[in-house]
């Protein structure tokens, strides 16, 4: 029933006319500045990727069955066993990612939790979980929303059997602090994705195009905030156009896609700090390097920048560096010790798997899609569900007797 009602609800959230999305869009676009066509993308993929079939996927795929809940299941060639809740939960918000709270809200309430998300000021959380209720009235005393502050509230979390946090390390150390050490802490830190764009798949121009324009929607979505934000971007040599020609063409994307969402114009602190780099970047260019932006510094694309450092703390800044296989790219994140989310490729290839895996990067997804995450994704390296139950073993019975 939890499942369903879930489900049921975010299918309301899907329909552009549905009052209370309409009412949460403003109320996000207020606190975020992003524009509505950026909010509305986030909550498409949010709420579009909350159906029954992958929920119950999840469930199945991380504790084996959908009653392993309810009741003793046999696990082949193990204990029969029983998940139970792992008791209160308390779930603390980002600032910048819309609605990070409510997947794993979602899934410590599958798990029969009771929840607790100290949220952010637009009450995205708490409306959405309005409606689950609405679906399923007891959801309605099995989670509250409360607005917090990171200043005020950082070491106010005892009683919580698990606490899941986002945020800054800063943050997150605050809040570690200040809990018990029988509290399962869970941390989503900040972290950075990259990208790595095969010689195989620059095939012909309408390949190079589109591969250009995936690059440009993983940068500029959500202002290049949040942890699934591409800002370095590898492009092998030996394809049908070099690294270096590619650089014009996706500062060409970025400014078509900048377009398509409605990117106001960046403030005057930040465009300061842009344009500052774009001159630092012009002033060091050297043979094989090249620097593309315009007059207003509103985004910032280079070529093997000789500074080598990555551009995580500059907005709507693409690096993208010339390679002529994975190891490079290796080479360069361990350099940097760059704790990756995610590494974005254009082909499957079982080397830029390994380049990953040794990133230590939790998702490897295809370019132009980081920022639209399968719910069932180990986000953080972490499991869905797993995390909110705790198992009981019936060691009288064991599989086979």
């Amino acid at each position: 029933m939890i499942v369903g009602a879930i489900a049921s609800a975010a299918t309301r959230w899907i329909k552009p006319s549905f009052g209370q999305r309409q009412r949460s869009l403003a109320a996000v676009r207020a606190r975020t500045g992003y524009t509505t066509s950026m909010v509305e993308y986030a909550f498409d993929r949010l709420f579009g990727a909350l159906t029954r079939n992958a929920i119950e996927a999840v469930i199945v795929d991380e504790l084996g069955s959908l009653d392993v809940l309810d009741d003793f299941v046999d696990r082949p060639g193990r204990l029969r066993a029983r998940a139970l809740p792992a008791g209160r939960v308390c779930i603390i918000s980002s600032r910048t990612t819309i609605g990070v709270a409510i997947v794993p809200a979602v899934f410590a309430l599958c798990a029969k939790c009771d929840v607790l998300v100290k949220d952010r000021e637009d009450n995205l959380t708490a409306a959405f979980f309005a409606t689950v209720a609405d679906e399923l009235e007891p959801m309605r005393d099995a989670v509250a929303v409360r607005t917090w502050s990171s200043e005020s509230d950082g070491i106010s979390m005892h009683g919580f059997d698990v606490v899941v946090a986002f945020g800054s390390d800063e943050t997150l150390g605050m809040i570690s602090s200040g809990l018990p050490f029988s509290t399962r802490f869970l941390p989503f830190g900040s972290k950075a994705s990259a990208g790595y764009v095969t010689r195989e798949s620059l095939e012909s121009a309408p390949a190079v195009r589109r591969i250009a324009s995936h690059a440009a929607t993983d940068l500029l979505l959500y202002e290049a905030e949040g942890c699934l934000s591409l800002h370095v971007l590898f492009v092998e040599r030996g394809g049908l156009v070099a690294p270096e020609e590619f650089a014009p063409i996706a500062a060409e994307a970025i400014r078509q896609e900048a377009r398509n969402l409605q990117l106001k114009p960046l403030d005057g602190r930040r465009a300061a700090q842009l344009a500052a780099a774009r001159d630092r970047a012009t002033f060091h260019a050297h043979g094989n390097s090249g620097v593309y932006s315009d007059p207003d510094a509103s985004y910032l694309v280079v070529v093997n920048p000789r500074s080598d450092l990555p551009p995580f703390f500059l907005p709507r800044t693409l690096a993208i560096y010339s390679v002529d296989h994975p190891a490079q790219a290796q080479a360069y994140l361990k350099r940097h010790s760059i704790p990756l989310e995610a590494f974005a490729v254009t082909s499957p290839r079982a080397d830029l798997l390994d380049v990953a895996q040794l990133a230590g990067a939790a998702r490897v997804a295809t370019l132009g899609t980081l920022q639209s995450p399968p719910v069932g994704d180990f986000h953080g390296g972490r499991p869905r569900i797993a995390e909110f139950v705790r198992w009981i073993a019936d060691e009288r019975i064991s599989v086979g007797r």
